[in-house]
């Protein structure tokens, strides 16, 4: 996979994007506490100095950000409907600084009235945790008892049948509630490839890291491109639109470090 990626990007920008929990950060049974490891961090920040780097994720971006604490990079909250560029001044960057994009604004009050409903409705079963991630609400339930999943998400569906202008969909162990509107984390990687100056180029290789079902947009886009790769993080093998798979975020960082071992080297630089 590696080498086939390289050979691909001769005479190309690498543009790199990645998916946060279960792709640089393990999957753990408390939201709050699904803290990226030092040794992550250290193969992130590296590739983010050597190619524009953007983390897509379903989270709100303010908590990625938390998380990550990477100045260097582009971030794409809820789902992409939140859209930061680095914080410092980027080599990379053609277009303009700190693009700052938000496609679903209107929609912040319904939310935050969403997410109150959902808290108050969830109380009763045990495990459920409520997530507000500003443009979108994330009902988790892998600490949920099996037996009461279809119980939540009834009460869930319950409470989203007041507001037909938001969509439910489904992830692992979690339950995502999102407008309605044309957006999702495809879109996200075009809104981003075209902020770097790549929007109809053909110098650029997009490759996308994630886990999750909604990453699957993204992949789709590329396949449907004929750019780049999706890379799919997952153990088991799963019907996917990604070309390669990686099997857990130790490997996403060992990938993540050959890519910068490779820059250095094709650049003649020493490596440290």
């Amino acid at each position: 996979m590696f080498e086939q990626i390289v050979a691909a990007s001769k005479g190309k920008q690498i543009v790199m994007f990645l998916d946060y929990d279960g792709t640089l950060s393990p999957i753990v049974e408390d939201p709050e506490k699904a803290f990226m490891p030092r040794e992550m961090r250290a193969a992130l920040r590296d590739v983010a100095r050597y190619f524009p780097t953007a983390i897509v994720t379903g989270r709100c971006r303010d908590k990625v950000y938390s998380f990550v604490k990477l100045a260097g990079l582009y971030y794409a909250g809820s789902h992409g409907m939140d859209i930061k560029g680095p914080s410092k001044s980027c080599k990379h960057k053609k277009g303009n600084q700190g693009v700052l994009f938000q496609p679903a604004s209107e929609f912040l009050p319904m939310i935050d009235e969403v997410y109150k409903a959902l808290v108050e409705k969830t109380k009763s079963i045990p495990g459920a945790k409520v997530e507000n991630n500003k443009f979108c609400v994330s009902v988790h339930f892998r600490c949920v008892d099996e037996k009461s999943w279809a119980t939540l998400a009834e009460q869930v569906r319950s409470v989203l049948n007041e507001y037909p202008k938001l969509k439910l969909t489904q992830g692992r162990k979690v339950l995502e509630i999102r407008p309605t509107i044309k957006w999702d984390k495809g879109r996200a990687l075009e809104f981003l490839l075209e902020a770097l100056g790549f929007a109809n180029s053909n110098d650029v290789l997009p490759v996308y890291i994630g886990d999750d079902r909604t990453d699957e947009d993204a992949f789709k886009v590329l396949r449907d491109r004929g750019q780049g790769f999706g890379i799919l993080v997952s153990k088991i093998p799963k019907e996917t639109n990604a070309s390669y798979s990686l099997q857990e975020p130790s490997e996403v960082k060992e990938f993540l470090r050959r890519l910068v071992d490779w820059k250095k080297l094709s650049q003649g630089a020493p490596s440290p």
